[in-house]
């Protein structure tokens, strides 16, 4: 067996957070092996059942085996469950002749770690966040490969690698593709602009903040492309779409590279991918962390705040007067802009995807 004809299954699923390192990863080893097949594994009710055979890879599914938090009825039942789900997961390898297992998290990776491991077949795995998600925590067991995109997350036998991304986004140059992002996106050319995303589904809160200070950041001569989400129109007092001197609003953007280049000020949730694609191109940010969940949010913004790239507001606090506070300061003031973007680019790490696809080919050869 040689690099070039190997057989790679990669697992993960359910949200784009999974998704995207994933196909950045199998992207990186179609690169480093030519030859080698790939397949992913997701569930039937996941974004990958679109995104991945949209990125050319083939993807076989198998069922989704969620782990109750608390006692419960489907508790009693996840032994069962899982077991299915591991006969699944086997039959899969065993009709790829699958020569390793990459694991990126979510459900669909439990039962696969667990069917590769009665196999014998090497166990790679990445995680994303800086807590680690269940899967990866169960996986981490079974196997010494194992890679985080942060350097303060703990899991064991790690090593810190990065995010895989999409090139598009790693080998960003955002002085030189400034001009044409802020053309393709209806910007003018020259003026200060601030970003606003709260990812593809949007966030409420920030939306709401952002239109209230909207005609404030207008009449400071700064430009606004606010990414509201899909279906999630910001209206104004007649009831329209708002409209304010130099505020534009759309839904989504394809190409998240766009953003980066044409932005001089990003402010975001602060999703693991959010976070490293921000250092990766040096751009500087405010976040805005989820205010649900275990906090894991803030965890991912530490470092780069911490640095100097980033700034951090909780979402309670996040408003129009914190807007006209905050953040029309510091989009006039380019040279405190030239110093969080040195400050990010010193936590960015561009090549973790080869970095990946090394770590495959070291397991597949250990």
């Amino acid at each position: 067996m040689t690099s070039q004809n190997l057989s790679i299954v990669l697992a993960g699923g359910g949200t784009a957070g999974h998704i995207s390192p994933l196909l950045a990863i199998a992207a990186a080893l179609r690169s480093a092996s030519p030859g080698a097949r790939l397949l992913a594994v997701g569930t039937s009710s996941g974004m990958e059942t679109r995104l991945v055979p949209a990125a050319g890879v083939e993807l076989a599914t198998i069922d989704r085996v969620p782990f109750p938090r608390k006692p419960s009825l489907d508790l009693l039942k996840l032994p069962a469950r899982l077991a299915g789900a591991v006969r699944q997961s086997g039959r899969i390898l065993d009709e790829a002749s699958a020569d390793v297992l990459v694991g990126v998290g979510g459900y669909v990776c439990t039962p696969l770690y667990l069917a590769a491991r009665r196999r014998g077949i090497p166990i790679v795995i990445h995680e994303a966040n800086t807590r680690p998600g269940l899967a990866n925590r169960v996986g981490s067991l079974l196997t010494r490969h194992v890679a985080t995109a942060f350097d303060t997350t703990r899991l064991r036998h790690s090593r810190h690698v990065g995010m895989p991304m999409r090139t598009e986004i790693s080998g960003l140059d955002r002085d030189a593709a400034r001009g044409a992002a802020r053309e393709a996106l209806g910007l003018e050319a020259h003026k200060p602009t601030l970003i606003v995303t709260g990812g593809s589904s949007g966030a409420q809160s920030i939306n709401r903040a952002v239109a209230d200070a909207a005609e404030e950041l207008g009449a400071a001569g700064i430009q606004t492309l606010h990414i509201t989400g899909r279906g999630k129109t910001v209206t104004g007092p007649d009831g329209g779409p708002l409209a304010a001197d130099g505020y534009r609003q759309v839904e989504y953007v394809d190409g998240m590279e766009l953003v980066y280049a044409a932005a001089d000020l990003l402010l975001a949730r602060s999703g693991a991918a959010t976070v490293c694609e921000v250092a990766a191109v040096g751009v500087p940010a405010v976040f805005v962390p989820l205010p649900i969940g275990n906090g894991e949010q803030a965890l991912n913004a530490a470092g780069l705040v911490e640095s100097g790239g980033a700034l951090i507001v909780p979402d309670k606090d996040f408003t129009a007067q914190w807007i006209t506070g905050h953040v029309i300061p510091l989009i006039t003031d380019s040279g405190r802009l030239a110093t969080m973007a040195a400050g990010s680019r010193r936590l960015g790490i561009r090549n973790a995807d080869q970095r990946m696809a090394g770590l495959v080919l070291e397991a597949v050869s250990a």
